[in-house]
This record gives C-alpha cells, structure tokens and sequence, in this order.
C-alpha cells in the first residue's frame, strides 16, 4: 500500500497542470450551462457549453487569448452570415448552396490569414444552416451565437481565475527551466564530439528536444505577456529570459556544426580536455540557473565558468602564435574560429541569463512579502 500510495502522488505531481486543467474545464462548462438556462437559448445552452470548452486554456493567459478569439471569429462569422442570409435567397437548395459558398469563401480565406478568425467559417454555417432548422432568422440565430459565445467565454475566464489558477508566469519559468536542464545535458556531449566520433542520431535528437523546448516557451511567453500587460501577473517582463535562451539554443547549434567531426591534432589533444572542463563547469552552472528559476533565488555565480574558458583562451592564442593554424584546412579553421565565436557568445548569453534570473528572483521575493512568507535572507536583500 505504501508503494502504491507513494506511486499516485509521485503520478499526481507530475500531472498536476493536466489535473487542474481538466478541473477548470469541467468546471467551466458546467458553469456556462447554468448560466444558460435562465436566458433561454436553444438546444439548453450547446453553444455556450462547447465555448466553454474551447477557451479554457491550461492558463489565465492562455484562456484570455482563446476567449478574444473565439470572441472576433464568432462576431464576424455572425454578422457576415447574416448579411448573405438576407440579401440571398435560401429557400431552395440551390440557393442555400449558393449562400453557403458566398459565405465560405472570403470567411475560409480570412481565417487562413488569420488566427484569430479561425471560428468565423463554423459560425456561419451554424447561422446559415442550423438556424432553419430552428425556425430562427438569421439575425436571431447571429444574436443567439454572440450570447452564448458571451457565457462561455466570461464562465471560462471566472474560472480560469478562481478555480486553481494557474499563472503563465509560472509555466514559463518551469518552461525556462526544463530548457536550461535540456541544455546542462546537451552541452558536454556536444563538446565532446570536437575530439572523438559522434552519433549523428543522437545529436539531431538532442538539438530537436532543445528546440522543441524552446518553442514551446516562447509560446506560453505570450500568454504570460498578455497577464502582465491585463494586470493579471506578476509585473517582471519574462520576454528577456525567453529571448536569452533563444540566443542560447543559437549558440548550440554552432557549436554542434563546428564539433561535427573531431579536431585534427595537435588541436584536439591540447585543447580536449580544457573543452571536458568548460562543458563540465557550463553544464554544472546551467543546472544550477535552472534550480535559481524554479525556487526563485538569486542567480549563480559565473566564476566556475570564466576559470574553465581562460585556459581555453590561452591555449588558443599559443597554438596560433606557434602557427598551429596554418597547417589546417581552411575547413577546420572554419570551424575552430566558429567555435571560439559560439563560446565567446555563450558566455555573454550566461551573463543575460544571470541578469534575468535575478529579475525573476526579485519578482519571487516580492510575491513572498506580499503573502507574508519571506524568509531571512529575502528581508536582508
């Protein structure tokens, strides 16, 4: 009992986002539901159920997005189907095919150029072709869709925050961090690959997850951009740590084009093992970075990795100096300058990165003091 019990808790942990997404969504819907009831809409509230539905986002953020949404595809769908309705005839087949497709055509072009009017082609059949159905107009049918859609988005936002909100600010800051673990992992493996033969599988394995990550944070980015500026977050801009760890994932892929086959000596067997300790000690500060975000503390400090990039440094001015360099291939000089460049970048990406996880750190204290939970060393900074 005590492994199956400690097995559900470790499950519910990591499902806790899924959990109270489903949580709000129900709530949500049940939500617009009653709310429907009392304004007597047809098919008791359908509408304003699936709405609900729809726009519940696994954050405030997100909710408030996919509501504004919903919202201006619904409004121009209605309004556009509705002027067709009235000025053609649809008494016949023909002629509501031919409504239909006047309807479609500019609504399905509007919705491909814009995301926001993704709703408005369904909203237009609804209003073309279910309203007969109902015996409505077509104004009334476009009247009763703007309602619902009105209850459905105002029950998913109440809900979004009041039941278990979850802040974007907090999902882009886990989000950051899974990107900082996924680079710690990856960047010693792609170093090494400048001295010893690589899995190519392996390496286009990790460059995807990290740019997977990456795209994933910039997309909840958004959302806890639209909180801040709806004042419904916390007030630190995270745009700079999202485009940090974008320069970041740049600076991979140049190292991981210059290290895709091993340096000739002397290169390699004099600078592989300072290569070993600046990947050891910038995957280590990574690490630590990602543990700063996630407890909200001050930023690590960057001395570990300056100590393992000054002999690379110098080790690279003597081989130069000794005219190392001109005995290579114009390929491998290529790479070798590309790979001093990446490192050069990498650490100037490192102090960005410090400078942001002291922000969301400050951010962290304060929200603490609010809530009366600052600890002693918070007071003192």
């Amino acid at each position: 009992m005590v492994t199956g019990w400690s097995w559900l808790r470790t499950r519910l942990r990591d499902y806790s986002a899924q959990l109270r997404l489903c949580l709000r969504v129900t709530a949500a819907a049940l939500l617009a539901f009653v709310l429907a009831q009392p304004l007597d809409v047809p098919l008791s509230g359908l509408w304003a159920v699936l709405t609900a539905i729809v726009v519940t986002q696994i954050s405030v953020g997100g909710s408030l997005q996919a509501t504004t949404e919903y919202v201006t595809g619904t409004l121009g769908g209605a309004i556009y189907a509705s002027v067709i309705a009235l000025l053609v005839p649809h008494t016949t087949v023909s002629g509501v095919a031919a409504g239909l497709a006047l309807t479609l055509a500019p609504l399905a072009f509007l919705a491909a150029v814009s995301p926001r009017f993704r709703v408005a082609p369904f909203t237009a059949v609804l209003v073309l072709l279910v309203s007969a159905q109902l015996g409505e107009g077509p104004i009334t049918a476009a009247l009763y869709r703007l309602l619902e859609v009105a209850i459905g988005g105002i029950a998913a936002i109440v809900v979004s925050l009041v039941v278990l909100p979850q802040r974007a600010h907090g999902l882009v800051i886990e989000a950051a961090a899974c990107v900082l673990d996924l680079m710690a992992q990856a960047l010693p493996e792609l170093l090494a690959g400048l001295t010893r033969p690589r899995d190519e599988s392996a390496v286009r394995q990790i460059q995807d997850s990290i740019g997977e990550a990456v795209l994933q944070l910039q997309t909840i980015a958004t959302d806890a951009h639209r909180e801040r500026v709806t004042y419904l977050g916390p007030e630190a801009d995270l745009a700079p740590l999202s485009r940090t760890l974008l320069r970041l994932r740049h600076d991979f892929i140049i190292i991981a084009r210059a290290a895709a086959t091993p340096l000739p000596e002397p290169f390699a067997a004099r600078l592989g093992p300072l290569l070993a300790q600046i990947g050891a000690a910038a995957g280590e500060h990574l690490r630590r970075s990602a543990g700063a975000l996630r407890a909200g503390r001050r930023p690590v400090p960057l001395k570990p990795v300056e100590a393992a990039l000054q002999p690379y440094s110098s080790e690279m001015a003597a081989l130069r100096s000794e005219g190392a360099t001109r005995e290579l291939a114009s390929s491998d000089v290529e790479r070798i300058f590309a790979l001093g460049f990446a490192l050069e970048q990498l650490y100037r990406n490192f102090l960005d990165l410090e400078r942001c996880v002291r922000d969301c750190a400050r951010t962290a204290r304060r929200g603490r003091r609010e809530h009366g939970k600052a600890d002693v060393e918070d007071s003192l900074g």
